[in-house]
């Protein structure tokens, strides 16, 4: 996955260290200018998904900025950001009239930034690149739309009536069609009502372009389900527009959908942790102990800059590791001295059976290899499946390592838990036979950097 790369423009190095440490959760590469002659030099150099800019900057300010990205072709699809101490309307509509695509007061900033950043990246997501068709008799219009729409940030193919679109429909599926009335061979009417009666082409938006006489036909168009109608002559601003809407309307679609996906897998994430909780409740000795894990397991994503929705799923990994148990006896997970060889086995089993549990939540099935395989050693001598080296998943790598500091830590009934330095030492001393040497390093760097102690986890 590619790292995310995102521009600060700001000539206050304190509200961009402010900035950096809201961004930080995307796992982001960030770069920073201080005026915005500065960042314009930087965004001309560099591929960004996404720029930052305040307005008030010494040389050249952030609306100045603003318009001459949105003049270049190589900047003109980037999302921007602008930033303001002052919420005048005049500022608001300058900043959306040279293409600001979001306005942030900066005292909301802290608040309001991980949320704008999140839709517009997304929305960025479902807009660039998307394949338009353009079906069109006339070989001028066809090549003017098309060039138009890749200068703003499409891809295009064309056809010249409805049987070669057809016939393209059964190798690519365009996001977009755009399809004249009045053709020979297949018609925009046969055309459109032979997509409508295919299931896996019915629900692509189709937008009929003709002339002013045929407006009662592009309206019993729009009943039939076409999406929007285009009346020649128009140019390619209007066509662009209509497309964006399209896309946007599908966009606001998919955020919902989010959104909804998030709030269920929340509220099922809540309960699996609650049984969690409850389980490791029983034992004074592993209380706690699956929260953090995955406070570990993150920071180490954090360290090796995974994007936050890694991050995300590496925390609920860490979290739902040892879920499993829930189907071990309590004799055993409960027993105060060593287990027997014919105990391990059993106990050995709550990987299995904690994948099986989360197996049938599809919202979780990324994170069943890392469950499933945290108890494989780098030498192939771990469970349940013998995994050597990289056949183990990195996530699994990442868990193993704050698993087995946070249990060296852990007082047992047949020991008392080790400190920070002893635990650190047992770490580096099985690193490349039980652990991932890579994912030690990152560990010992996090714990470094956050100043890690013992009693970080036990108050």
């Amino acid at each position: 996955m590619r790292q995310l790369k995102i521009l600060i423009v700001e000539d206050s190095p304190t509200i961009r260290m402010g900035l950096v440490s809201v961004l930080r959760k995307f796992g982001a590469e960030v770069m920073q200018a201080a005026d915005g002659s500065e960042g314009l030099d930087i965004a001309l150099a560099s591929q960004f998904d996404l720029i930052i800019t305040d307005i008030d900057m010494p040389v050249m300010n952030g609306l100045q900025l603003c318009q001459e990205l949105k003049k270049r072709p190589d900047t003109f699809c980037i999302p921007i950001i602008i930033l303001s101490s002052e919420e005048s309307e005049y500022h608001i509509e300058e900043g959306f009239r040279v293409g600001a695509s979001a306005y942030i007061n900066k005292m909301n900033a802290p608040r309001e930034l991980e949320r704008c950043v999140e839709e517009l990246l997304l929305k960025s997501e479902i807009l660039h690149d998307r394949l338009i068709l353009v079906v069109d008799d006339s070989m001028a219009i066809r090549a003017v739309v098309k060039e138009g729409l890749i200068k703003e940030g499409f891809q295009a193919v064309t056809a010249a009536h409805g049987k070669e679109a057809l016939t393209i429909l059964e190798s690519l599926k365009p996001d977009v069609i755009l399809c004249d009335l009045e053709m020979p061979e297949m018609d925009g009417i046969s055309f459109f009502e032979t997509l409508q009666s295919r299931s896996q082409w019915a629900g692509i938006p189709f937008i009929v372009m003709s002339s002013i006489s045929d407006r009662s036909t592009m309206r019993r168009m729009m009943r039939k389900g076409a999406s929007a109608y285009l009346v020649k002559p128009f140019n390619i601003e209007q066509s662009v527009i209509t497309i964006e809407k399209l896309l946007s309307d599908h966009y606001q679609v998919l955020l919902r959908e989010k959104e909804r996906f998030i709030a269920e897998r929340n509220l099922m994430l809540g309960s699996i942790t609650s049984l969690i909780q409850a389980l490791e409740a029983r034992d004074l000795y592993t209380r706690g102990h699956s929260d953090s894990v995955a406070k570990i397991a993150a920071g180490m994503g954090k360290q090796m800059r995974l994007s936050s929705r890694e991050i995300e799923c590496i925390d609920i990994a860490g979290k739902l590791h040892d879920i499993g148990k829930i189907g071990i006896r309590d004799d055993l997970l409960l027993k105060s001295d060593r287990l027997t060889d014919e105990e391990f086995e059993i106990i050995k089993q709550h990987p299995v059976i904690g994948a099986n549990i989360l197996r049938p939540i599809p919202s979780l099935a990324e994170i069943i290899p890392a469950v499933l395989h945290h108890h494989e050693h780098l030498d192939g001598k771990g469970y349940p499946s013998g995994f050597k080296g990289t056949q183990i998943p990195l996530w699994a790598r990442i868990i193993a390592v704050g698993d087995t500091y946070h249990a060296l830590i852990s007082n047992r009934p047949y020991r008392k838990g080790m400190s920070h330095k002893e635990a650190v030492a047992v770490i580096q001393h099985v690193s490349g036979t039980q652990l991932c040497p890579e994912m030690v390093s990152v560990f010992l760097e996090w714990a470094t950097h956050s100043a890690l102690k013992k009693e970080d986890f036990f108050s």
